[in-house]
Parts: C-alpha cells; sequence; structure tokens
C-alpha cells in the first residue's frame, strides 16, 4: 500500500494556494445538488490511519451526466442547468476522490481552514460548473488528498481533459437506453489505457437515469484497477440506462411529442470536447418522453 504522495504528477506549488482572493469555505457547498459516495464505512487499518490526509489507495475520476443531474435535482442551479446563454454540458466533473481499497476518507483535518483561492475556484468553471460544487468537493474530498487546492484543482482538471468521451455523449440529441456493459465498453475503447475493472457505471432513480462514470487511477494518475466501492453490481445492476440529451429533439417530431429513447447498442468513438456549446432548447425539467 503506498503511504507517500506522489508529487511527479500535480503541478504547482503549495504556497500557490494563497494567492489571489480566497472563497470561504464555511460553506458546506449544499444546493450544489451533488452528493458522493455511496455509504461504504472507512476500512483502513485502525482509526487512527483514516481521515489522514495523504493516506489512501487510489483515486476514483468521477464524471457526472450533467442532464440526469438537471431533470432530478438542478433546479435551482443556473450556473449549470439555467444558463442565460443557454449553454448545456454533457459530462462535467464531479470529482476526485481519494479511495480506500473499501471505504473513503472525507472532511480530513488540516493545520489550516480549507480556503479554495478565487483564482483557483474559477480557473474549475469550465469542467466543474458550479462555484459551490467546486469549494464542497475540497472540502470533502481534497483535503484527504494531501494536496493544497490548487495542486489537487489542477490535478483534477489534467485527469478530466486526458479522458476520451465516446462519440454517443458527444452533445446527444435524443434520449437513448444502454447497457451499462455498453458504456463501460465504449469508454474502454476510447480510452484503452484503461481496463474493464478500472471503470464503474452509475445510474440513479426510478428510470435508472445515467448518473456517473467513475475511472479509477493512482495517486500518479495512472490508470489501476478500483476498490470495492466502484463494485458495479452495487452502482447499477440493471440492465438498460437510461441516458436523456443535452438538446431536446422536439423540434424535429410533430407537435406536442417527443421522439422516445433509443435502445441503442455500441456506438463509434473519437475525440472531441465533453462540453458543447450552447444549447437552447431543452427543457431540463422534462424528460423525452
Amino acid at each position: 500500500m503506498v503511504r507517500q504522495q506522489n508529487a511527479s504528477w500535480p503541478t504547482g506549488s503549495q504556497s500557490s494556494a494563497n494567492a489571489g482572493r480566497t472563497a470561504d469555505n464555511r460553506s458546506n457547498g449544499s444546493g450544489n445538488g451533488y452528493s458522493s459516495g455511496d455509504g461504504y464505512r472507512n476500512d483502513y487499518g485502525s482509526s487512527s490511519e483514516r481521515n489522514v490526509p495523504g493516506q489512501f489507495d487510489y483515486y476514483a475520476l468521477v464524471l457526472s451526466w450533467s442532464p440526469t443531474y438537471c431533470a432530478e435535482k438542478g433546479e435551482d442551479d443556473d450556473a449549470q442547468c439555467n444558463r442565460r446563454d443557454g449553454r448545456r454540458y454533457s459530462f462535467v466533473l464531479h470529482g476526485l476522490w481519494p479511495q480506500y481499497e473499501s471505504g473513503y476518507p472525507s472532511d480530513c483535518r488540516l493545520s489550516r481552514r480549507p480556503f479554495v483561492p478565487e483564482n483557483v475556484i474559477t480557473s474549475m468553471l469550465d469542467v466543474m460548473p458550479n462555484r459551490g460544487l467546486v469549494i464542497h468537493e475540497y472540502r470533502t474530498h481534497g483535503t484527504c488528498s494531501g494536496l493544497d487546492p490548487a495542486r489537487y484543482f489542477t490535478t483534477a482538471h489534467r485527469l478530466f481533459d486526458s479522458i476520451n468521451i465516446p462519440q454517443r455523449f458527444r452533445n446527444p440529441f435524443e434520449s437513448q437506453l444502454v447497457a451499462p456493459s455498453d458504456i463501460r465498453r465504449e469508454f474502454l475503447q476510447a480510452n484503452p489505457n484503461f481496463k474493464p475493472d478500472m471503470i464503474a457505471v452509475v445510474c440513479s432513480g426510478a428510470d435508472k437515469g445515467l448518473k456517473e462514470v467513475r475511472l479509477c487511477v493512482s495517486k500518479d494518475g495512472q490508470p489501476r484497477t478500483c476498490g470495492q466501492n466502484e463494485n458495479q453490481s452495487k452502482l447499477c445492476s440493471t440492465d438498460r440506462v437510461f441516458i436523456p440529451p443535452t438538446r431536446s429533439a422536439a423540434s424535429q417530431d410533430s407537435p406536442g411529442r417527443r421522439s422516445p429513447p433509443a435502445d441503442t447498442g455500441p456506438a463509434s468513438t473519437g475525440q472531441q470536447s465533453p462540453l458543447p456549446g450552447p444549447r437552447m432548447d431543452y427543457d431540463y425539467g422534462r424528460r423525452a418522453q
């Protein structure tokens, strides 16, 4: 078990965390609509070894499917779901979570308050389009990484940028029903450095909507086998996952009608930005029928 934080992957310095105007992290991130973890207990040696900054086994890079979040919890999230410029998101970065092989640390105690500098928050808004989420993620997860906010978020952004998003998730116009195994297969095809036991699909809600894709990496940013937290049978055991679109197809249908979800198989892959441009015509408060 690796105990020391590998400093070769993150960039920046400890002192950079104090640069610029800081945001008050006494906010608990409430109102961002996101939650973390899945109720696993912390099984990491003795109690004195748990929730200690830098003492964990691997990271889970968590990609959130924004249309599902906006439909289920994002009614009041103007930054992500109700933008005045009409921009809609597909996959966004939920977070970079230190994990134990079983369980996970959270809210680790630091010698300083977990302030996130304003310039660091701003640097993350292209992939984490909610200021409260950025602050919440550092308080809950970043404090356990052993990194200051600048290095932690530099690492998270770089890892997110390194992931190729499969073709079907590049601004889909139609809702889809897809097997979790097909989602994993397409991510593996687009990212051949990962193996099947390094990725998990998370679904939620009565209609089993796509919530997240988690990719497991080592402390130095290399793909590695996931632990028990990413047990696929616990995170999403359904045969088909509902994927709401980033853009409605209503304009292509008869008035008052929407296309039914397409039950689709594997799609072709390639590389493109996971963040689409302005999309004006999808009501995130409703599901496509």
